[in-house]
């Protein structure tokens, strides 16, 4: 991909990176280190191996994953983030952080719903 290809705006080209519904999964997966073809299957539940092929294709192509083949008998190959890849955690980490509080808010809102209608009850 060409610099020039990517749109203006730098949230666009990060959501162009890694906007797909499973890349930032794959990405949270490799970020501890490098994992297998059939690791990576395991623990993103739910991909088929069809889409989990294309999207690492794309991974590679985009410069965040590097792919490795070991010529053995059954082959291997073997998944790595590089380091424009790494250099997203602190998106995810974000992502994560701010997940855990809406999920807190929802809990909040259900609480306070629960009291009101205990109220509207009594």
């Amino acid at each position: 991909m060409l610099a020039k290809d990517l749109p203006k705006c730098p949230v666009e080209t990060t959501l162009k990176m890694i906007g797909k519904r499973w890349k930032i999964i794959i990405l949270r997966e490799l970020l501890p280190g490098t994992k297998r073809f059939g690791e990576l299957k395991k623990s993103v539940s739910g991909i088929s191996q069809k889409v989990l092929t294309a999207n690492l294709r794309q991974m590679e192509e985009d410069g965040l994953v590097i792919r490795e083949v070991f010529n053995e008998v059954p082959p291997r190959v073997d998944y790595t983030l590089t380091d424009v890849g790494y250099s997203l955690a602190s998106v995810l980490d974000s992502m994560a952080d701010w997940g855990e509080g809406y999920k807190k808010f929802l809990k909040l809102i259900e609480k306070q719903e629960k009291l009101s209608q205990k109220e509207s009850v009594d």
